[in-house]
């Protein structure tokens, strides 16, 4: 399994969302609060959902800059919650899901779902103070 991000075919025609704060779906509290501090280190809003009913409600209200995903979360179906983004949204936000490097079938499912970039929670990690700003269109 390959640490390199896996962008979908479709991304680069996607126009860049630049309105509206960010999406997180996690309920890992204490990784919520370092994705969350690392959005504000870039001046960007962060709004966190634990559920993916919250996160298509957060959507709903404002359209999101882009989305991050714990693919861990309990009860993510991600076909689905990746159609009812593309229904709630404008245009739909990049999303950006990652997960635990030993679970690759998660990871494939996830990239052949439709996620723009999927990256093993190490990856993830490492990049989280530098990319912030690209996965948050």
């Amino acid at each position: 399994m390959s640490d390199s991000p896996s962008p979908s075919a479709g991304e680069a025609d996607r126009p860049p969302v630049t309105a509206g704060p960010g999406l997180l779906l996690s309920d890992d509290l204490i990784f919520t609060s370092r994705i969350t501090g690392a959005a504000r280190a870039h001046g960007l809003e962060m709004r966190v959902a634990r559920s993916a009913e919250k996160l298509i409600e957060l959507a709903r209200q404002v359209p999101p800059r882009g989305v991050i995903l714990d693919l861990h979360n309990p009860g993510l179906v991600l076909p689905e919650l990746l159609a009812r983004l593309a229904e709630v949204c404008p245009t739909r936000p990049r999303v950006v899901g990652y997960g635990s490097h030993v679970d690759v079938t998660t990871l494939r499912a996830a990239r052949q779902a439709g996620c723009d970039l999927v990256l093993p929670r190490s990856k993830f990690v490492e990049d989280l103070a530098t990319e912030m700003p690209g996965w948050l269109g």
